[in-house]
């Protein structure tokens, strides 16, 4: 039966064994899952009993029902999705997290995990070179970064038209226009789930790297100069890793009164290197600001951050008052600009992250992944049958797989790449993904995690290499 006077140590004792040996394996194990989605089922489907179980048989239980079905994600070996993984103080800074089990809603009501955001804003303000008066919130996700960045945008751009869109609603509403090149999906989730609509968003001409054409935007602003307008600009577009010309398009922008959005889930980071901060170059002019921390900053999931120009129509946005919560005058209450009321203690993992990594290391990790990068996307272009795609400009790059057959199709190309990519997948020497980029299916070359070491790229360089000309080969055809 559980206990109910003290906390089991067997179960975390379990847990924390299970922890360091899955970290030490990481570079000898599998990247990939290794059992499939019926096996996991019958697993882990087990009937809910009327009586519980001990916690360390739960535990130990959970651990063998699992095995094979955890992605190596946290290993230097994870090329797929941008992906981090974390640096040892974030990761038990989030244990510890874990165990103070704080609501970190209130100052009142986990002060510490209060004070610690208010000096991680404040240092992540530093290094992203955003403006010191900028507002910030720890939110789960870039997801949600975008959601309450957007809020603020919607509150501030209606303001300007006398409603007020907290008191009053959208309906009736003036009409939201949102302005925006090639962008991902979670900008659209977001302009769905603030009640804007996704059939607002009016796409803008981009170049083949996906970077908004200055004369497009500007004609775009000038066919409509009188509804209140967001512009939706890149630092990191998801294949290539382009950016935006924040010089020329943020003027643009604020010249016809709209407000503009940074996406900024992995490349806003690059503004922490002196050898990538010209492609942010710009960008601190902008009104809104959104990235992860558990991309290249490598603290565990989730955790993502949003910043506001406007203090004043963030705090609008999100902020709560109720007669049964504490707030205290000079104390940063959280939940007065983020979205979430009950929530986790984010900021302790991003502290512990930044003082291990200091501005030096910060920027050695995101050169050093840009270079890896690089070189991944350059030694598996020179293999037999692949081509390059798009170059890496910082961390992300695109290569194919060509089908050798005479005559061969774009599908034939298309099926050619997915076959490779699951072949790869199936060596367990590291993990890629596929995409649609201008009209083609490419693999997706990510570097995003602190582990990846020149070794991490010779071993899946060789990967690739055996699926196209060894053995493998006649299983892609």
């Amino acid at each position: 039966m559980p206990k109910t006077n003290c906390q089991s140590t067997e179960a975390l004792r379990t847990a924390f064994a299970a922890a360091q040996s899955y970290l030490a394996n990481l570079s000898q194990a599998p990247v990939a899952a290794t059992v499939d989605i019926n096996t996991l089922r019958n697993r882990l489907g087990r009937e809910l009993t009327a009586q519980g179980f001990p916690p360390e048989q739960v535990v130990a239980e959970l651990l063998e029902d699992v095995t094979g079905g955890i992605v190596g994600c946290a290993g230097g070996r994870f090329f797929a999705w941008v992906v981090g993984g974390s640096v040892e103080a974030s990761l038990a800074a989030d244990w510890l997290t874990t165990a103070w089990d704080q609501n970190a809603a209130l100052y009142a009501s986990a002060p510490a995990a209060a004070v610690v955001e208010e000096v991680s804003g404040r240092w992540l303000k530093e290094i992203l070179g955003l403006p010191e008066h900028a507002s910030f919130a720890f939110v789960n996700g870039c997801q949600m970064a975008h959601v309450t960045c957007l809020a603020a945008a919607r509150h501030e751009v209606l303001a300007k038209r006398n409603w007020d869109v907290e008191r009053q609603g959208l309906s009736g509403a003036p009409r939201i226009r949102i302005l925006a090149g090639q962008r991902h999906g979670s900008v659209d989730r977001a302009v769905r789930l603030l009640g804007m609509g996704t059939s607002q968003i009016v796409g803008v001409a981009a170049d083949t790297l996906g970077r908004v054409q200055a004369e497009a935007l500007r004609r775009e602003l000038e066919s409509d100069s009188d509804s209140p307008t967001i512009v939706v600009l890149q630092a990191g577009e998801i294949n290539t890793g382009s950016f935006d010309d924040f010089n020329v398009l943020i003027p643009i922008a604020k010249s016809r009164g709209a407000w503009v959005h940074v996406d900024g889930a992995f490349g806003l980071w690059a503004a922490a290197s002196p050898k990538y901060k010209h492609l942010v170059r710009g960008m601190e002019a902008a009104d809104s600001w959104a990235t992860d921390g558990h991309k290249w900053l490598n603290v565990p999931y989730d955790c993502g951050y949003s910043f506001v120009a406007h203090p004043e129509a963030h705090q609008a946005a999100m902020s709560h008052r109720a007669a049964y919560l504490t707030f205290n005058a000079g104390a940063r209450d959280a939940m007065d600009w983020n979205p979430e009321w009950s929530r986790r203690a984010r900021g302790f993992p991003t502290y512990a992250a930044l003082r291990e990594l200091g501005r030096e290391g910060v920027s050695n990790l995101i050169e050093r992944c840009c270079a890896h990068a690089r070189s991944l996307v350059a030694r598996i272009g020179q293999l037999p049958g692949a081509q390059v795609m798009s170059e890496a400009i910082i961390n992300q790059g695109l290569v194919r797989f060509l089908d050798p057959k005479p005559g061969a199709t774009e599908a034939d190309h298309t099926k050619r790449t997915n076959d490779v990519i699951a072949a790869i997948l199936a060596t367990g020497e590291a993990f890629f993904s596929g995409s649609d980029w201008n009209g083609h299916r490419v693999m997706r070359v990510s570097v995003c995690n602190w582990q990846t070491s020149e070794e991490d790229v010779d071993r899946s360089v060789a990967a690739v290499g055996k699926v196209l000309g060894g053995k493998a080969s006649a299983q892609v055809r």
